[in-house]
């Protein structure tokens, strides 16, 4: 198993500019942070408590950590602004521009992530989530987004791109690490990738995981048998496989990005797996 985040820093470790502006936001400053793991960003990622006892989840970072983070979490920001309260993700509560520093200051979800490898028991509510996600964010509530085939242009060969149209809301970054299990449901967390795209999208890519990690048919039994995906003709899901295969095997190989030592490992061992899945459903 790859583990995912790369050299997080914590609390203790960012600019006082940067707790202030998160007491700003809160009303009073932060008493107790607690570092977060998970994840592929370089940033903090800390839930935090104020000494008035406001709960909240803290993510910061600069290109000191790494060049194009600041950029994801302005565009998060941007996004979670917008998410309507239907859709199961955090409540935006602040997002700040410290000097150099991007800062998001959300809801603190009180939950934990699925355990790894996938249990059927706790994919069930994520599955839940996604389709609660279709029903809300069809046609997209949020303006402006691109539409999946934009967002990976030149990451999936045009075979696969051609059946990324649609109109639905899609996180396009769903794994374990961006799900969070609380009170019998699930909440999607980070939103810097949203695009729009068929409904199914986000499922099909969550399933990446599931069949990797998970119990042997776990994810076929979930194609078969979701709303989402079960009257889509199952040539276009494999041939969407076949082209995040290629995606993932591409970038493997490529250098690893400042402060995400732990990347291209996990787009290598993703993709050797979607390779094995496409061919187990090519017979």
């Amino acid at each position: 198993m790859i583990a995912s985040g790369g050299n997080r820093i914590e609390w203790a470790e960012l600019p006082v500019a940067v707790h202030a502006a998160v007491a700003e936001v809160l009303g009073a400053p932060v008493a107790r942070a607690v570092s977060q793991p998970g994840g592929f960003s370089p940033g903090s990622a800390d839930r935090v408590e104020t000494a008035a006892g406001t709960r909240a989840f803290v993510k910061a970072v600069s290109p000191a950590q790494n060049a194009g983070s600041p950029e994801l979490h302005a565009r998060e920001g941007r996004i979670a602004a917008l998410l309507p309260a239907g859709v199961p993700a955090p409540r935006l509560l602040g997002a700040r521009e410290v000097g150099d520093w991007q800062v998001l200051v959300l809801e603190d979800v009180p939950g934990r992530h699925p355990a790894l490898p996938w249990r059927p028991e706790e994919l069930a509510p994520v599955v839940a989530a996604l389709e609660t996600l279709a029903a809300v964010g069809t046609p997209c509530p949020v303006p402006d987004l691109p539409t999946a085939r934009e967002s990976l242009a030149g990451e999936l060969p045009e075979w696969a791109l051609v059946h990324l149209d649609g109109d639905c809301l899609v996180h396009l970054d769903l794994r374990a690490d961006n799900l969070l299990l609380t009170g019998g449901r699930a909440v999607l967390v980070d939103w810097p990738h949203a695009c729009t795209g068929p409904v199914w999208l986000d499922l099909l890519a969550l399933l990446f995981e599931v069949d990797r990690l998970g119990d042997e048919g776990l994810a076929e039994d979930v194609l078969r048998t979701s709303p989402l995906t079960r009257d889509v003709d199952p040539g276009v899901l494999t041939t969407v496989l076949a082209g995040f295969a290629h995606f993932f095997l591409t970038r493997a190989a490529e250098p690893d990005p400042p402060g995400l030592p732990t990347l291209r490992a996990f787009q290598r061992v993703q993709g050797e797996a979607l390779e094995r899945w496409v061919s187990r459903r090519r017979g």
